[in-house]
């Protein structure tokens, strides 16, 4: 009985200090010590993700795509909430105080997406593999027979992951299911070539790797049949999100104050501004271009300005690249705005290589190209410029207006925005950011990403990259970037149809009948994803005339840049915090 008492003694005891030295901690500290834990444990519970960030402790498992392992997320989810309220905001650091609310409200996203929007019931797409098995492939991380290896045990989920699609998707919209069938398609594509690929390297491998390839394969074409006979059929549910869903998906997807309403209002007004700029600087391409409608311009019957704002541009798409020479060009531009942009000294030029490379099959339907950077934990930093090239089974008629929508000076635009000074130059910026915990690099905010790069694109026409004819090509990018964020809203909150927005597309934008077409898919797949660009924009330039109105207009464009990059990838508001623009 002594024994005993003296036990429970020192364990009450040993509990008691435990609690006591948790009391003495600080706010931050606190912070500290449950973001780490929460990084590990989200990490190990999502697998593939962790593989994409450059964890390869779980490079040999997929997610749980089941029922169960959607009920374990929940709770996790649920409980680090709980905790993270527990510590007083006010009393952390101001780095820590930004993450704590950046880590909250990725939090309260995640509720929202498990609980309301509930995907997993009815997006088909989400079920894609194919990253998971590319992103072990597609970068040196480790040596090859490692990687195979991981590759392996995965490629023996894939049935799993099957298995869990079937049981839990319910009611799709129809372009879910379509889309997802052809990105099937693109994940055996994967197996059976690139993968085949690589495993033909290791000779000592490739008889290993063969059954679980044969299993995946299988397993893959059950499902694929399944998508296109069972499930399509029934795949009637709507895309739309409706004016509630929207609402609060919205301001979790932008990280903004900016209301729906406020969108709505600056973007059809700066629609008028850029069209009216955009005619500004067509006129004199048109007088160059078509020197016998001169005369008719200075008459009655002179050319409306959407007229002449159209006549340029078709001018300039004659001048396109193809499949065989887009990812040659793209390269070559790469290194062209690389020079100007050190040139004119207008942010630093990161010294880290990227590549331009053709698109993954298994990645392609909703976007024409994207820069894929190598994760915060990955200790080999490959970048990638991705470009995808037209589908297979296009007709010469749409691959045309493809390449005349992605001309040659649309493609230099395209660059800038992907590569340099945008996507490529503002993440290698923001890799620099360090940070008592990885929650900031973790929950980059898209709005800002995606806000930078089109700012990107504004500020090289503003130094006269490329003349007027690439300017002509930002402004129509700016137009779809404008035209994009109120469409979204549009086709999910007020029912706006097909029709309708590819003639609002190609009439107020200019844009190519291809481009509205993939662009009115895109709009159905990725809600409140197309309105970030728009919003990121508008706010980085509010930035940039916040901080030219402290400096009285006395700016070293090269140090503002660079301080406004040098906080990592947070939501602008946050941004306007750390550089005291309040």
């Amino acid at each position: 009985m002594f024994i005993k008492s003296l036990t429970l003694m020192l364990i009450g005891l040993f509990f008691f200090q435990t609690a006591a030295a948790f009391s003495k901690e600080t706010p931050d500290q606190k912070f500290e010590a449950l973001a780490n834990k929460y990084i590990a444990e989200l990490l190990k519970m999502n697998p593939e993700w962790a593989t994409n960030l450059g964890e390869h402790a779980y490079d040999n498992r997929l997610n749980d795509y089941s029922l169960i392992g959607i009920e374990n997320s929940r709770k996790f989810n649920d409980a680090y909430f709980v905790q993270l309220l527990k510590i007083p905001f006010s009393k952390l650091s101001k780095v820590n105080n930004i993450d704590a609310r950046i880590m909250r409200d990725n939090l309260e996203y995640n509720k929202f997406r498990l609980e309301v929007l509930r995907e997993y019931e009815w997006n088909p797409m989400s079920y894609n593999v194919g990253s998971a098995l590319n992103d072990l492939i597609s970068r040196d991380f480790a040596p090859l027979i490692e990687r195979l290896a991981s590759a392996k045990a995965r490629l023996e989920q894939i049935p799993n992951v099957v298995a869990a699609a079937k049981a839990n998707l319910k009611n799709p919209p129809r372009v879910h299911t379509e889309t997802a069938i052809a990105q099937n398609r693109g994940v055996i594509s994967l197996i059976k070539g690139d993968l085949q690929m690589f495993a033909d390297q290791v000779p000592e491998m490739k008889a290993e790797l063969a059954p679980a390839q044969a299993q995946a394969v299988s397993a893959l074409e059950d499902y694929g049949n399944w998508l296109e006979k069972d499930l399509l059929p029934r795949s009637t549910g709507d895309f739309r999100l409706g004016d509630a869903k929207y609402r609060q998906k919205l301001k979790f997807a932008l990280s903004s104050d900016m209301s729906k309403e406020e969108l709505l209002k600056r973007a059809e007004a700066d629609l008028r501004a850029t069209q009216n700029k955009m005619f500004d600087t067509a006129l004199p391409l048109y007088k160059k271009f078509y020197p016998n409608g001169n005369n008719a311009i200075k008459n009655s019957e002179a050319p409306g300005k959407k007229f002449i704002i159209k006549a340029v541009l078709d001018k300039l798409a004659e001048s396109h690249p193809t499949n065989e020479t887009i990812v040659d060009r793209a390269n070559d531009i790469l290194k062209e705005t690389t020079e100007f942009v050190r040139a004119k000294n207008l942010v630093t030029v990161p010294t880290e290589p990227v590549k331009v490379i053709v698109m993954p099959e298994f990645a392609r339907g909703s976007t024409v190209a994207y820069f894929d950077s190598a994760g915060p934990f990955e200790k080999k930093n490959e970048t990638f410029y991705t470009i995808s090239p037209t589908p297979k089974e296009w007709t010469e008629v749409r691959k045309n207006s493809f390449f005349r929508e992605y001309n040659d000076y649309m493609l230099q635009d395209l660059t800038i925005h992907e590569a340099m000074p945008g996507h490529y130059l503002q993440i290698m910026h923001s890799n620099k950011f360090k940070a008592p915990t990885m929650i900031r690099a973790l929950f980059g905010s898209g709005t800002f990403t995606e806000g930078w790069a089109v700012y990107a694109e504004q500020l090289m026409a503003e130094h006269g990259y490329g003349g007027a004819e690439v300017e002509m090509q930002q402004l129509k990018m700016k137009l779809r970037v404008i035209i994009n964020s109120i469409i979204d809203q549009k086709i999910h909150t007020a029912g706006m149809t097909e029709k309708e927005a590819i003639a609002f597309m190609m009439n107020e934008g200019f844009q190519e009948e291809g481009e509205a077409a993939g662009k009115w898919k895109r709009a159905q797949l990725s809600s409140t994803q197309l309105s970030t660009y728009y919003v990121g924009s508008v706010e980085i330039n509010d930035l940039r005339r916040a901080y030219e109105a402290k400096h009285k207009g006395k700016i070293d464009l090269k140090k503002m840049h660079d301080e406004m990059l040098s906080f990592g990838s947070p939501p602008a508001k946050y941004v306007k915090e750390m550089m005291n623009l309040n």
